[in-house]
């Protein structure tokens, strides 16, 4: 069920971006069949507890194939035959020293879609260096423009390189090959590296600096909390209120709903006057609690939001009303997206344990009873 219904996936097992951008596909109805190693390896990022809380693992089975043994790797070859696409999310030439690189994998499927997620890229010199999120969007440059003024750059979490830069124009690179070779045309590598994503989500950015519009200086500019209209503030219960009022209308709105009369205070671009607009804004948030802000801006267009933990969030009336949050097996997760009206994304089912319907999704992936029960007999380690 979903609009890639139909599209067989071939995931390895990796962690971070890679099954980010596999679970999108996943969540819009794509078959994904994940390749396991037989045992969990010992250090292979964040521990999680258990497929219950492995949201990025949702809509998937799983086979446990040992790829260091040559039957194991003929059995990945019989999976790539099948499939229109195989995510991989392992060091540049790992896969080709295991005799599934992308000139075997192609050979053998000249329609797939063979997609790789690394941080460095597939080339250059850092190419087999090690490194996570935070590495990737420092040599993006992304990195220097988050954080407060006088102070040092700050993690965006693992969003901008990991999900944003990585999982997500993962899913993007293998929806546009797919189509490519819907159209005709022949399979396709996509080379996928986080650094390159994180500086493409900044694209504005770039286009600000060219026109002499950003300063490369960290909470100083429109969007990165320089402008004292487009940042938090702290409430009187301690908790935080968001503004982005950055159209004209907007920000008299808000002038207003705070009380403050334009008349006594400096323009609103005029960089000058920011400190004393600032120390407005203070002042008059420290008024109120978030509550009674959330009821004094509630129908306004001020471009004003509360800023909710992670839990909040899920109850919020919005996203409550829109079901944009579902509890899958006691655990609270997003809901698939984006929305699709005509064919919409099933519920999310629970991450597979290694193994899990190992045998039935090989049945689905055309493998007969018998070829079954030789890999089977050769231990090779899914459940049936």
């Amino acid at each position: 069920m979903g609009v890639l219904s139909g599209i067989r996936v071939l995931e390895f097992e990796a962690i971070g971006p890679a099954p980010f951008g596999t679970m999108l596909l996943a969540d819009m109805g794509a078959d994904v069949l994940r390749i396991d190693r037989p045992l969990a390896p010992g250090d292979l990022g964040p521990k999680l507890d258990g497929p219950r809380v492995d949201i990025t693992g949702r809509n998937r089975r799983s086979v446990t194939l040992d790829l260091k043994d040559p039957q194991a790797v003929a059995t990945a070859l019989e999976l790539i035959e099948q499939a229109d696409v195989l995510i991989e999310g392992f060091r540049p030439g790992t896969l080709e020293r295991l005799g599934l690189g992308p000139d075997v994998a192609l050979a053998r499927n000249p329609r797939l879609v063979y997609a790789r997620m690394t941080g460095w890229g597939q080339t250059g010199p850092l190419a087999e260096r090690a490194g996570h999120d935070l590495n990737y969007i420092a040599l993006s440059g992304v990195l220097s423009g988050i954080g407060p003024a006088g102070g040092g750059p700050v993690p965006p979490l693992n969003l901008v390189g990991d999900y944003g830069g990585g999982g997500m124009l993962l899913a993007v690179g293998v929806l546009a090959a797919l189509i490519h070779v819907q159209r005709g045309g022949a399979g396709q590598v996509v080379d996928a590296a986080m650094t390159e994503g994180a500086a493409q989500l900044g694209s504005v950015i770039w286009g600000l600096l060219a026109s002499g519009n950003w300063r490369e200086q960290r909470g100083s500019n429109l969007l990165d909390g320089g402008s004292p209209w487009y940042d938090t503030y702290r409430t009187l219960d301690g908790q935080y209120m968001a503004i982005g009022p950055v159209e004209a209308r907007f920000y008299a709105e808000l002038l207003g709903k705070l009380g403050l009369d334009p008349a006594s205070l400096p323009e609103q671009h005029d960089r000058s006057g920011w400190p004393q607009l600032r120390a407005a804004f203070i002042k008059a948030f420290l008024g109120r609690t978030r509550a009674e802000w959330c009821a004094l801006f509630d129908g306004s267009d001020a471009c004003v939001a509360p800023v909710l933990g992670f839990a909040e969030a899920a109850e919020h009336p919005h996203n409550q009303a829109r079901g944009s949050f579902i509890e899958v097996n006691g655990v609270v997760q997003p809901v698939p997206a984006p929305r699709f009206l005509g064919t919409p994304s099933a519920t999310p089912r629970l991450a597979p344990q290694r193994g899990e319907h190992g045998g039935a999704a090989l049945r689905d992936w055309g493998f007969s009873d018998e070829g079954i029960e030789r890999l089977r007999e050769q231990g090779l380690g899914f459940r049936a």
